[in-house]
C-alpha cells in the first residue's frame, strides 16, 4: 500500500487488532479505531501508542476520509460502522488480509496454530528467535511479559504469527490462518471449539486442513502427536511433517517431565535418537512443556540450535493473562488465566496443583464468556474439568441472549454437577457478590484463579483491593 494512509480499525481493542494497529502505525499510516468493550492489556497498549479509540460503535466513529477500514471479525451486518462503510462504499478489508499483504509478505512466515496454547507457544518462539539474535517480527494474540507489546517489526527475515482458526470477517468466512502465507507451521492440538461458526469437530478439522494445504512442499509442519483429531488429518500435508509431545514415537519428545525447584517445569528433550539434555521452562504444567517443545522444534527449523534454546528458555517469563500473577494480599495469591475451554481449565488447575511447598485451598472463579463456553456443548466436560479446585464459583454467563435458549449453558446445572463430584461449588452471579464471598472466606495460603477470556468486570483489581492490596492495579 501507499505510505501515510488514513486507516480506521473497527473492533480495534481485540488482541490481534490492537497489534495490527501498532504494526500499521510503524509502517507510517495514520490510525484511528473504535470498539465496544475496551480493557487491559490491549487498552493499555493502545493508550501507550497514542491511538485514539472511540466507544461505543457509531456511524460517526468512521472518518469519511479514511482510505481504508479494517472490519474486525466480531462485527456483522447491523453494526452501525459496518453499515456506514457499506453505504459509503469505502474501501474495506479484514485483519488477516491486510496483515498478510502489508506486513507478512516478504518475510519467512512461521505460523503457530491449534485449539490450545497458541499464544504462549508463539511468544516462546518469538523470544527464542530474539534472544538468539535473529531479530524477528511478530504478532501475538496476547502480551508477552518479555516484550511488553503484542507485536513488533524487527529487522530479521522471520515473521512469527499466532494463527487463529476463527473466521476472517463477516464477508470472508475463511479461517484467519489461511491468509498468513505459512512457510512453516505449528499445530499443537485440535479440539472442538468456536461453536458459533463450526457445527462439529469435522468442520474444525476441515479448517485446519486448509492451513495444512497452503504450506508449500518445501515447508514444514510441526504437529502435536498426542491429539487424535490432528493425527487424522496429517496425511493431507504435502510438506514435511515432524511430531512433538510427551508420548513415545514423537519426533521431538519430552521425557521425565515434572515440577522444577524454580516453580516451573523441567523435561529431558530428545529429537529422534538424540538426547538434547534437560530443559527448564519457568511456567508450570505439562501443557507448557508441550508448548516449549513445539517452540524449540520450530526455532530449530528457523536456525536456532536446540542447545542455544536450552540456554534461553529458562529466561522466558510468560504471557499476560496466562496464569499471570495479578497480586498478593493478606497471604492470598490471585491469578488471571484466559482458560475458557474445559481442556484449558483442567490443565490450568492441574498446573496450579503441582509444585513443592503448596498449601491452602485453590479457588477457581469461572465466567462463561466465549460463545462455546456459554453453550451446553461442553457442560459435562466443564463439570469434570474443575476437579482440580477445592472451591468453584461460577459467575453468570456473559450476554447469554447471544446463544439460542435451548442451547445455553445452565450455570446452576453446572454447579450441581461439579458439587456431585465432591467439590464445593456455587453459582454467584455478579462480580461484587463474588468479591464479597471471597473476602469473607479466603485465608492465608489460599490461591484464587480467575478464569475468563474477557474483562470480567475488573474482578482482579476489585478482589485485590478488597483484600487490602496496597496498590492493586490492572496490568
Amino acid at each position: 500500500m501507499s505510505a501515510n494512509l488514513k486507516i480506521h480499525l473497527s473492533a480495534i481493542a481485540g488482541t490481534a487488532m490492537a497489534s495490527l494497529a501498532g504494526l500499521l502505525r510503524e509502517r507510517g499510516h495514520q490510525i484511528t479505531g473504535s470498539d465496544q468493550d475496551i480493557y487491559p492489556p490491549m487498552s493499555t497498549q493502545l493508550e501507550e501508542l497514542g491511538i485514539p479509540v472511540r466507544s461505543p460503535y457509531a456511524e460517526s466513529n468512521v472518518p469519511e476520509d479514511a482510505d481504508l477500514v479494517v472490519i474486525g471479525n466480531a462485527l456483522s451486518r447491523g453494526n452501525p460502522e459496518v453499515e456506514t462503510v457499506l453505504d459509503r462504499k469505502q474501501r474495506m478489508t479484514s485483519l488477516p488480509a491486510i496483515l498478510a499483504e502489508e506486513i507478512i509478505r516478504g518475510h519467512e512466515s512461521l505460523v503457530v496454530a491449534g485449539t490450545h496454547g497458541k499464544t504462549t507457544t508463539t511468544s516462546m518462539l518469538a523470544y527464542l528467535l530474539e534472544e538468539a539474535g535473529l531479530d524477528p517480527s511478530f504478532l501475538i494474540g496476547g502480551v508477552p511479559v518479555d516484550f511488553a507489546r503484542s507485536y513488533r517489526l524487527g529487522g530479521g527475515k522471520h515473521f512469527v504469527v499466532e494463527g487463529d482458526e476463527y473466521d476472517s470477517a463477516f464477508f470472508d468466512k475463511r479461517p484467519k490462518f489461511v491468509h498468513y502465507l505459512p512457510d512453516c507451521a505449528i499445530i499443537g492440538n485440535l479440539e472442538y471449539d468456536h461453536a458459533d461458526i463450526y457445527p462439529d469437530l469435522a468442520a474444525v478439522q476441515t479448517a485446519f486442513v486448509r492451513l495444512i494445504q497452503v504450506i508449500p512442499r518445501r515447508g514444514l509442519l510441526i504437529a502435536g502427536a498426542e491429539s487424535a483429531p490432528l493425527r487424522e488429518i496429517l496425511p493431507r500435508a504435502l510438506c514435511r511433517v515432524e511430531t512433538f509431545g510427551l508420548a513415545q514415537g514423537a519426533d521431538w519428545r519430552g521425557e521425565e517431565a515434572g515440577p522444577h525447584a524454580s516453580g516451573g517445569w523441567r523435561f529431558r528433550l530428545r529429537h529422534g535418537e538424540k538426547d538434547l539434555g534437560e530443559f527448564v521452562v519457568q511456567l508450570p504444567g505439562e501443557h507448557n512443556v508441550r508448548n516449549a517443545i513445539a517452540a524449540v522444534a520450530m526455532a530449530s527449523a528457523a536456525g536456532v540450535d536446540p542447545a542455544r534454546s536450552r540456554e534461553i528458555l529458562p529466561r522466558f517469563r510468560g504471557v499476560k493473562r496466562r496464569l499471570e500473577v495479578k497480586g498478593d494480599a493478606r497471604g492470598v495469591r490471585v491469578y488471571d488465566d484466559f482458560a475458557h475451554h474445559p481442556t484449558a481449565v483442567r490443565e490450568t488447575l492441574h498446573a496450579l496443583r503441582t509444585g513443592a511447598g503448596l498449601r491452602g485451598r485453590l479457588y477457581a472463579v469461572f465466567e462463561p464468556r466465549s460463545y462455546t463456553s456459554r453453550t451446553r456443548v461442553y457442560q459435562d466436560d466443564f463439570a469434570r474439568a474443575f476437579e482440580g479446585a477445592d472451591v468453584v464459583i461460577v459467575a453468570a454467563a456473559h450476554l447469554p441472549g447471544k446463544v439460542p435458549e435451548g442451547q445455553r449453558l445452565s450455570e446452576t446445572d453446572l454447579v450441581h454437577a461439579i458439587a456431585a463430584g465432591g467439590r464445593d461449588a456455587r453459582f454467584v452471579p455478579t462480580v461484587d457478590e463474588i468479591v464479597s464471598v471471597l473476602v469473607r472466606e479466603l485465608q492465608e495460603g489460599d490461591r484464587v484463579v480467575i478464569l475468563s477470556n474477557g474483562g470480567f468486570g475488573g474482578i482482579h483489581v476489585k478482589l485485590l483491593s478488597a483484600l487490602g492490596a496496597p496498590a492493586a492495579v490492572s496490568r
